[in-house]
């Protein structure tokens, strides 16, 4: 695909944003990509490897001129860089944001929008542990979903060439309202990191069993918690106060779930467990036929 952008501006330079930045390069999707970020070290780093041609500590020095801004911030601070840039935008680019939460993006950042700008909210599923303008690659988008949530009378036509964008990056994407894509990702992606979260900071507080147990014994299944539980805090906690509804209405629905879980396990109602087992099992493997994760062992780490 030949560059669809003139210029791009990335504002924020973590995982996500570093990720597009080698994506974008390698699929050449833009004649010039630039970049703010508020740590000096974060933007010295982004000078060092290459990142960006510019990188920028004001994020409205970034937006001039570009036709395609993505904020890659934690959603609690996207509305104030939202206001910061507005009077900046350039008429006709597209303002889109790499957030988990969109009826928060939808309410903060849509009231700074000028008219003539196409604001397309958008979430690419994708991500590692990992966080720091070193830790992007190119091939964090591909085969994974990115969901678009375009606004009342969003342009169908800048629709479609965010669309194109995502899919050169390798992605699969779907669009929908801002109010479902919230409560899917409260149960695909919020629930579990609030579980990981707790099932770690349980095993931590345990008195009866040392830190060097709890590692030195972790299966599998505490070690996946552990890698969840080691995403970015400041993200995580801003997903989880701007998606409060959905996330509560989620837990809701788990508690009473986990309570026929914890009756069985009391009576020994073995048929309840094995049910709910199978259940479970047959969504795993419709992940794997989707081809959203691999049936290798061990979770599809590799094996020394």
């Amino acid at each position: 695909m030949s560059a669809a952008f003139e210029k791009i501006a990335i504002l924020g330079l973590g995982l996500i944003g570093s990720s597009l930045c080698h994506g974008i390069k390698e699929k050449k999707l833009a004649l010039k990509i630039v970049g703010h970020a508020k740590s000096a070290e974060t933007r010295r780093v982004a000078h060092e490897i290459g990142l960006v041609s510019e990188v920028f500590e004001d994020p409205a020095d970034a937006v001039k001129g570009a036709d395609l801004v993505i904020l890659c911030a934690p959603v609690g601070v996207c509305g104030a860089l939202a206001a910061a840039i507005g009077p900046h935008l350039k008429q006709g680019a597209i303002l889109t944001d790499v957030g988990s939460v969109k009826g928060a993006i939808v309410r903060d950042c849509g009231p700074h929008v000028p008219p003539g700008v196409h604001f397309i909210p958008g979430h690419p599923i994708a991500g590692t542990e990992q966080s720091g303008p070193r830790s992007g690659f190119a091939a964090l988008f591909h085969n994974r979903w990115c969901i678009l949530t375009p606004v009342a009378g969003s342009d169908g036509a800048a629709v479609q060439k965010l669309t194109q964008f995502w899919e050169a990056l390798g992605s699969n994407v779907d669009v929908m309202n801002s109010d479902h894509h919230d409560l899917v990702l409260a149960i695909t992606s919020h629930l579990p990191h609030l579980i990981a979260y707790n099932t770690v900071a349980t095993a931590a507080d345990l008195e009866t069993v040392t830190n060097s147990e709890v590692i030195k014994y972790s299966a599998s299944g505490f070690r996946d918690f552990t890698r969840i539980a080691a995403s970015d805090p400041t993200m995580w906690r801003d997903v989880f106060l701007n998606n409060k509804e959905a996330v509560l209405e989620m837990l809701g629905r788990f508690t009473e779930e986990l309570a026929v879980l914890q009756r069985a396990v009391r009576w020994g109602d073995g048929e309840t467990l094995f049910n709910l087992f199978t259940r479970a099992r047959e969504v795993r493997r419709g992940i794997i036929a989707a081809g959203q994760d691999t049936a290798a062992p061990d979770f599809g780490r590799k094996q020394s």
